[in-house]
């Protein structure tokens, strides 16, 4: 499939088959396809938790996302994102953030590498859809996320159960300036 086909095909799906499962081999080419992305200092300091087991998914769920995102990732396995805080951004020798983004960079690293994530997973034949609201402390307690990570979002990862049509996008002109 070319790149501009996964960028046309690509949606945030909200209906996933129970029927189809994906496997940690899938996930493991996904996330392999993550890690190319760029990085700060290509420090690398986005991880993933994987929870692909049926009854850990319903556990996770109901203790860490909200009854719609619960209802929007039904069917999907559940892969958890964060970065390791006060390292991309900050100086190495004096710990002091480089410029105003501070942690900002970490986010900004992962979400390159989530990006990577939604287009191989597209590109493999999955479906995906980026959470945002979800409880990061209960997150943090189930799955036992270190304190220096920073728990940023959960993708659904599964088969699409229906077509999803591409919502209306800005064009360049509304979004660009040239100088």
């Amino acid at each position: 499939m070319e790149l501009q086909d996964v960028l046309n095909e690509r949606r945030s799906i909200r209906n996933y088959d129970a029927d189809k499962k994906v496997t940690k081999e899938q996930l493991e080419i996904i996330i392999n396809a993550a890690i190319l992305a760029p990085s700060w200092k290509n420090l690398q300091t986005s991880r993933y938790y994987c929870i692909l087991s049926d009854e850990m998914i319903k556990e996770f769920s109901d203790k860490c996302l909200p009854e719609f995102n619960q209802k929007n990732s039904e069917g999907a396995a559940l892969v958890v994102t964060t970065f390791v805080k006060d390292c991309v951004g900050f100086d190495r020798l004096s710990k002091e953030p480089v410029n105003e983004c501070a942690n900002g960079w970490g986010y900004y690293d992962l979400g390159l590498q989530n990006e990577n994530f939604v287009l191989k997973a597209k590109e493999s034949g999955l479906d995906t859809l980026i959470m945002g609201i979800r409880d990061g402390e209960a997150i943090r307690e189930f799955l036992n996320v270190p304190e220096a990570e920073q728990v940023v979002s959960v993708i659904a990862v599964g088969y699409a159960a229906k077509d999803s049509h591409m919502p209306k996008r800005k064009s360049v002109s509304d979004i660009a300036k040239f100088y």
